[in-house]
């Protein structure tokens, strides 16, 4: 399993999937993408991101356009369900650069700014409303059948698939299935006043209400909420659900943002799940990154850092070293840092959910943005 690494197969167009097609095009690595949704459309609200998400952009050459089109700031405010502050927390700028420590932008902005890059970039096959139906793999190669008749060989496959990966469904079938946190997130896009100038988040007994800008003129409100079970929400009482759960809080602000709610309110629910699978993540030819492997929630807001940072890693190894070197690297770069997001993450959900130890909380928070602040 020697063999340099020429074409690479990527099943999955979300951000793990396109960083790590434009990161190998940056190699000289040819690339099939595949992608099952005909229209290749993103759906959600804001996606708060950590300074080694924006570190992620500046190598895939897209940060001046997200910033262009996004927010970018420092620290996070904790604060009383009153508003009192608490305390402010650092968001490391990143050694060596002058990159923020912290940012947010909507979640279809940044698929568009990304979808640009991976088609400009030259030397990405994009084929849309298209996925795998068998992999069948040998030591020189991957022979890929794909849902539109054609097949394909290629020297390596990347399951950047999601959380309900079909990849790992057949190549790992005893995979670990998600698992659901007992908490769920609400989320919704407001206008932004001018003194939401960074992350401030407001911590009831077992709610969490945080907003981050995401542009210029909006911010998106997040709402993370105990919730035992993963029972159906019928989404005609999203505005009356929401508005309940605001309610306990009397922070002017957070009262502000209840009343902007109503029918014309764009809210999304989102029961919260994550799963790690235990190393390694490949099998042969066949590796999978992303949520795939180390679905987080969104307590760290890092879940796409570090599917982004996958697709960079793993082309720096694959440029410098043989197939099989090169994966054991892309492990050993890989694991502690992801084990480390997901279940810090988890631990944040478990203390506000019961409303444990806010000083615990903080702490992990602390300890978790310095780690990612560090070199991948």
């Amino acid at each position: 399993m020697t063999k340099t690494i020429k074409h690479v197969l990527i099943i999955g167009g979300g951000f793990s999937g396109m960083a790590t097609a434009i990161a190998l095009r940056k190699h000289n690595i040819a690339v099939d993408l595949v992608e099952i949704d005909p229209e290749w459309r993103v759906y959600g609200a804001g996606l708060s991101l950590g300074g080694a998400t924006l570190r992620t952009f500046q190598e895939l050459g897209i940060l001046d356009e997200f910033l262009r089109h996004g927010f970018a700031g420092r620290g996070t405010q904790l604060c009383t369900p009153d508003g009192t502050l608490i305390a402010t927390l650092p968001t490391p700028d990143l050694t060596g650069t002058a990159i923020p420590g912290n940012g947010a932008i909507m979640r279809p902005v940044l698929a568009r700014i990304m979808e640009q890059a991976t088609r400009g970039i030259g030397g990405v096959d994009v084929r849309l409303g298209c996925t795998f139906t068998a992999i069948e793999q040998d030591a020189d190669g991957v022979e890929v059948t794909f849902s539109d008749g054609r097949r394909r060989r290629y020297d390596l496959v990347v399951g950047a698939d999601g959380l309900f990966s079909k990849v790992r469904e057949a190549i790992f079938p005893d995979a670990p299935k998600p698992r659901y946190s007992g908490q769920a997130v609400w989320r919704a896009v407001l206008p932004r006043p001018a003194e939401i100038a960074c992350t401030r988040i407001w911590t009831g007994a077992k709610t969490k209400v945080g907003v981050n800008p995401v542009s210029a003129d909006e911010m998106y409100l997040f709402v993370n909420e105990e919730r035992p079970s993963n029972d159906f929400v019928d989404p005609t009482s999203f505005v009356a659900q929401l508005k309940d759960l605001l309610a306990p809080f009397p922070a002017p602000l957070v009262q502000w943002m209840r009343e902007q709610l109503g029918e014309h309110s764009s809210i999304i629910f989102r029961p919260l799940e994550g799963m790690l699978m235990p190393r390694p993540w490949y099998r042969g030819r066949v590796l999978l990154i992303g949520d795939a492997v180390h679905a987080t929630t969104p307590h760290l807001g890092s879940g796409a850092c570090i599917g982004i940072e996958d697709g960079l890693v793993l082309a720096e190894e694959l440029a410098g070293a043989p197939l099989e070197q090169a994966l054991e690297s892309f492990m050993e770069r890989r694991w502690e840092r992801c084990r480390m997001v997901v279940e810090n993450s988890m631990r944040l959900g478990e203390i506000e959910k019961c409303g444990g130890d806010k000083a615990e909380h903080a702490r992990i928070m602390r300890a978790s943005f310095e780690a990612l602040a560090e070199p991948i």
